[in-house]
């Protein structure tokens, strides 16, 4: 029965993508040509040509395309044209303007089956802005104060059961130690002591239920997706017995899942439990993903450059003698030749390697060497801040490590 099931789904898809690529072609043999000053295109098979670059890696389409079409240039994907600005010259106008005219409602659809219904980009701008407040208050300085000392906690258990020497999967650790911090400081008490397996499970699959696939057809009836909609629903449930309870309890923590449990919007209407679960999900996406991939990079390179290892360990122990072996918010905040070493790990291997936005009205760019190009109302505009971040023109040697 589940494989007539699926037989319909895919039939049902390959139509519906043999009428987009019917319609596409009869527009483009009617259609006037356009007078706008539009961006080359990047040449493949007719329709499905940039969809299957896409989906072999964009990072991989960009070193390819850049030295031939420049810093501005778009894919056809299909029924959707994606235009890449690439490099600070042309990319401006991505980061500064208002959702008005640039949107990331639209493009970031994918992450609905994740996050869930009612959060972030399943809601409008107004209510969005609302959500991300309750992010920001939830990761005020005086709420990372207290985070400190229970992530000092969990590093230090974690790190006590290593011995004095030998041999470690230096992403495996850093992942799962920061998980670790993640669920107590996040999730809350109740998972980190009783659910983490559970949980850390269920997290596993909605991360593999996030494929290249997804973003552009994100409900696809693939095992991936299956497996992730049956961990959204599971951690709903967690969570609505969790919060129940510490209402039922008139129980308070001090963790991200409090705050949202707190959390009320402008008109005084309090987060449902849907929501609180959803913005937990994209919280632990954000920070979770964020944390591991940059922790893992700057402690390999760290590591193969024994000088910037040498100048971050000298300054910890000229801190702890300084503050008599503590490690706290303010201490942490000195610490910044670790710092410089982490920010220049983020510029070589950022955690997003592409932005997106819809464009919701006309507007033009200008290249570094006079181009000028329109960028029609109805393009996905991106950038990617893995492939700008080594620009030779802006970076001196760029793929460099140098802190």
């Amino acid at each position: 029965m589940t494989g007539d099931t699926d037989n319909k789904f895919l039939n049902v898809g390959l139509l519906i993508i043999a009428t987009l690529l019917v319609a596409k072609l009869i527009s483009t043999l009617i259609m006037p040509r356009s007078q706008k000053r539009l961006p080359p295109v990047i040449k493949g098979w007719p329709l499905i040509g940039g969809l299957i670059r896409f989906l072999k890696g964009p990072i991989v389409m960009l070193r390819e395309e850049y030295p031939k079409l420049g810093s501005v240039f778009t894919v056809n994907l299909v029924n959707r044209k994606i235009t890449f600005l690439i490099g600070p010259e042309v990319s401006a106008h991505f980061f500064k303007a208002p959702e008005v005219d640039l949107s990331q409602q639209e493009v970031y659809q994918f992450n609905v089956p994740t996050f869930g219904p009612g959060v972030v980009f399943d809601v409008d701008y107004s209510i969005r802005q609302e959500q991300f407040r309750f992010f920001t208050e939830a990761l005020r300085v005086n709420k990372l104060k207290g985070y400190v000392d229970q992530m000092v906690v969990e590093a230090e258990d974690y790190f006590s059961k290593w011995g004095d020497s030998g041999v470690v999967d230096i992403k495996y650790e850093l992942e799962h130690v920061i998980i670790l911090t993640a669920s107590r400081c996040l999730l809350g008490r109740e998972v980190r002591d009783k659910l983490f397996d559970d949980v850390s499970a269920l997290f596993h699959d909605l991360d593999n239920g996030m494929l290249p696939i997804s973003v552009l057809f994100p409900y696809l009836p693939i095992p991936a997706h299956r497996r992730r909609d049956r961990a959204r629903k599971k951690l709903a449930d967690i969570f609505a017995s969790i919060i129940n309870s510490r209402k039922c309890a008139s129980e308070s923590e001090n963790d991200m899942l409090q705050c949202f449990i707190d959390s009320k919007y402008k008109d005084g209407r309090p987060t449902t439990e849907s929501e609180v679960t959803g913005l937990l999900i994209a919280a632990l996406f954000a920070g979770q993903h964020t944390s591991s991939i940059t922790s893992t990079w700057t402690g390999a390179y760290l590591l193969r450059h024994n000088e910037y290892l040498s100048a971050v360990l000298e300054e910890q122990k000229n801190l702890m003698k300084k503050h008599g072996n503590k490690v706290d918010h303010d201490i942490l905040s000195e610490m910044d030749v670790l710092y410089r070493c982490i920010k220049e790990a983020l510029r070589l291997h950022p955690p997003l390697i592409m932005l997106l936005r819809s464009s919701h009205s006309d507007f033009s760019v200008t290249t570094r060497d006079g181009k000028e190009y329109d960028i029609p109302k109805g393009h996905i505009v991106a950038t990617s801040p893995a492939f700008a971040n080594r620009l030779p023109h802006v970076f001196k040697d760029p793929d460099s490590y140098d802190p």
